[in-house]
């Protein structure tokens, strides 16, 4: 029995796919942080506590990620997987403070 690759595509994907998956991330990175600003500033306006943990909860799922490919692509001598661990831990994190402040009491 042969082993299912655990890869959505093969690796002699096609060009217009890569650019493309290039172009989802950094769109996605400034919806992201555009999310987080807009958060910020409800959170400014009304004080409310939710809303500026969703901000953060934003910009650690989706912002920081891409700065860390952004920073491992200007820095090549970091390590790959150091990048990796730190992008899913925060997207994570992220994920768990919108959670928080969708749950917690204004």
């Amino acid at each position: 029995m042969q082993p299912i690759p655990l890869q959505l595509w093969e690796t002699t994907t096609t060009e217009w796919l890569v650019t493309f998956v290039q172009a989802t991330d950094v769109l996605s990175a400034f919806i992201g942080l555009f999310i987080a600003y807009q958060a910020y500033r409800g959170y400014r306006r009304n004080d409310s506590r939710p809303m500026l943990v969703i901000a953060v909860g934003f910009a650690l799922a989706l912002a920081v990620p891409f700065l860390l490919v952004v920073l491992y692509t200007a820095l090549p001598f970091l390590p790959e997987t150091a990048i990796a661990v730190l992008s899913q831990l925060s997207q994570l994190s992220g994920l768990v403070a919108i959670l928080y402040a969708l749950r917690m009491p204004s």
